[in-house]
C-alpha cells in the first residue's frame, strides 16, 4: 500500500533532492530491414524506426503529467549496424548513420545509440568498414552514439580493435575540435557490454532482445546523499550500507512504475530497470558527494575506492528487491565531467586518472568521460583501454573507456561540452610508450573466470 508520507517524501525527493527518471529507452531490431542494397536497408531502418518510435516522446509525456515525475531523456537504441553493413559490402556505413540521425529527429528523441560492432573474439564481416567509419559518422550527425565492444570474459580481449580504436578515438575528436571534441564523447569501447543498457553512449539492442522493448535507467545521486546527511558521523559503516539499500528501493519503485506504465501504453515488452546513480553537473546531484558523505574530504583521496564499493553494492542490494526486472549497468557511474564533485576533485588534482583507475573496479562502468591531453599518441589511448578492458575481464564485469582527446589543449584547460555531458579539465595521462604491446595485435587470452559452464 502507498500511504501519504511515501507519496510526500517521494515528492520531496523530485523536487529538492534532484530525483528523476534518467532515460526511458527503446530498443528497436533492426534484422528485418538486413538488404544489400544499402539504400533500401536504410529506408527500411528508417521506417520502422519511424514507425516503432513514433508514441515514445507523447506517452514519456503523457507519464510525466500523470504521475509528476520528471523523465530527462528519451532514447532509442537499435541493433548494431555492423550487423546490417556485413550484408552491404564496399558500401559506405556512414549512409546508416546519417539514417540515424533524420530518424531521431522526425520522433523527437534525444540520442539514438546502436552504431556499434561487436568484436570481442574477431571482426566479422562489415565490422572493420564499421569501426573505421565512426569518426566520420559522429562528425557528421548530433544524436546518434556508437560503441565498440573489444573484449568479454568468455572471449577475452581483442588486441587487434584495441590498436585500431585508440585511432577511432584520437580521430573522432580531430575532425570535432571546432565542437569541444564531441565526437569522442559519443563514444565508448566496452568490455563485456549488455544487452539491454539504456543509458548513452552505449546503449545498442542486442540481438537476444525481443523485436521492440522498453528499458528504464533511474537516478537519484542527490536522494542518497540526502538520506546520509541525516546520519550520525558516527554511525557504523553497516548502518550507511543499510541506509543506501533502503534508498535505492524507494528509487527503484519509481523506475519500475514508469517502467511498466510505459511499456503497457506502447504496447511494448517491458525489458529492464537499470537503477544506476548517474550523476549530473548540478549541484546536489553528484556521486562524489555521495561517498564525501561518508566520511571522505573529498573524492579521489584514500578509502573512495572502498567507499564506491559499499555504495555500489547497496544500490544493487536495494534494487533487485525492488523490480524483478533488474538490468543494464546498475550500480554507481563515475563520469567526470558530468558530476559536481567529480569536477571540483578533478580540478584541484585529487581525483587522478590512475585513481579513477582503481574505482572503476567497483563502479558501474569505467573510465567516463575523462578530458586527455591532446596531444595524447593513438597507441596509449589504446593501452588506456586494453587496461581497462582488462579489468572487466578478469572481474566478470562492465568496463569502458569514454576518453575526449582535448585536441590544442593540455592539463589544466577545460573542455566544455553543455546539458548532461557537462564540462570538466584536462587530466594528465602517463605518456611512456606502450606502442610495441599494442602493435602485437592478437587476441589477449580469456582468463580462468571464462570457464564456468
Amino acid at each position: 500500500m502507498i500511504n501519504t508520507k511515501d507519496i510526500l517524501e517521494t515528492v520531496a525527493m523530485i523536487q529538492d533532492e534532484n530525483l528523476d527518471i534518467r532515460t526511458v529507452t527503446m530498443g528497436i531490431s533492426l534484422l528485418d530491414c538486413i538488404d544489400p542494397d544499402i539504400d533500401r536497408a536504410c529506408e527500411k531502418v528508417y521506417a520502422k524506426i519511424c514507425e516503432k518510435a513514433k508514441d515514445l516522446v507523447p506517452v514519456c509525456e503523457e507519464i510525466e503529467k500523470t504521475y509528476g515525475i520528471p523523465i530527462i531523456n528519451k532514447r532509442i537504441a537499435v541493433t548494431p549496424i555492423a550487423m546490417l553493413t556485413a550484408a552491404c559490402k564496399g558500401q559506405d556505413p556512414v549512409k546508416f548513420a546519417l539514417t540515424l540521425e533524420r530518424s531521431a529527429r522526425t520522433v523527437g528523441v534525444n540520442f539514438i545509440g546502436g552504431y556499434s560492432a561487436l568484436v570481442q573474439k574477431g571482426f566479422a564481416a562489415g565490422d572493420r568498414e564499421l569501426i573505421a567509419s565512426i569518426p566520420e559518422a559522429l562528425s557528421q550527425t548530433e544524436h546518434v552514439c556508437a560503441s565498440v565492444n573489444i573484449g568479454s570474459t568468455k572471449a577475452g580481449i581483442n588486441m587487434d580493435a584495441v590498436a585500431m580504436m585508440g585511432g577511432v578515438v584520437r580521430r573522432a575528436a580531430e575532425i570535432t575540435a571546432d565542437r569541444q571534441c564531441i565526437g569522442a564523447a559519443k563514444l565508448v569501447v566496452f568490455c563485456n557490454a549488455p544487452e539491454d543498457n539504456p543509458f548513452m553512449a552505449g546503449a545498442f539492442h542486442g540481438v537476444g532482445e525481443a523485436d521492440t522493448v522498453i528499458n528504464v535507467g533511474v537516478s537519484g545521486p542527490g536522494v542518497v546523499r540526502a538520506a546520509l546527511a541525516k546520519l550520525p558521523k558516527d554511525a557504523p559503516i553497516d548502518q550507511v550500507a543499510e541506509l543506501v539499500k533502503k534508498t535505492a528501493f524507494k528509487i527503484t519503485r519509481m523506475g519500475q512504475l514508469v517502467a511498466k506504465e510505459a511499456s503497457a501504453r506502447l504496447g511494448m515488452s517491458f525489458g529492464i530497470v537499470d537503477l544506476s546513480l548517474a550523476p549530473t553537473p548540478a549541484v546536489g546531484d553528484s556521486v562524489a558527494h555521495i561517498l564525501e558523505e561518508m566520511g571522505l574530504e573529498q573524492c579521489g583521496c584514500c578509502g573512495t575506492t572502498a567507499c564506491l564499493a559499499l555504495l555500489n553494492d547497496a544500490v544493487k542490494k536495494g534494487g533487485v528487491m525492488a523490480s524483478g526486472h533488474i538490468g543494464g549497468l546498475s550500480g554507481a557511474f563515475i563520469p567526470v565531467t558530468e558530476d559536481a564533485g567529480m569536477i571540483d576533485a578533478a580540478t584541484c588534482g585529487t581525483l587522478i586518472i590512475e585513481k579513477l583507475e582503481a574505482m572503476t573496479a567497483v563502479c558501474s562502468v569505467g573510465l567516463d568521460m575523462i578530458n586527455i591531453p591532446g596531444d595524447t599518441p593513438a597507441e596509449v589511448i589504446s593501452a588506456i583501454i586494453a587496461d581497462e578492458a582488462a579489468i572487466g575481464m578478469v572481474n566478470s564485469k562492465t568496463t569502458a573507456c569514454r576518453l575526449i582527446p582535448a585536441i590544442g589543449k593540455t592539463v589544466g584547460d577545460t573542455l566544455s561540452f553543455g546539458g548532461l555531458l557537462g564540462e570538466g579539465p584536462v587530466m594528465a595521462v602517463n605518456t611512456k610508450s606502450p606502442a610495441i604491446f599494442i602493435h602485437r595485435g592478437g587476441r589477449l587470452p580469456a582468463p580462468m573466470q571464462s570457464l564456468k559452464n
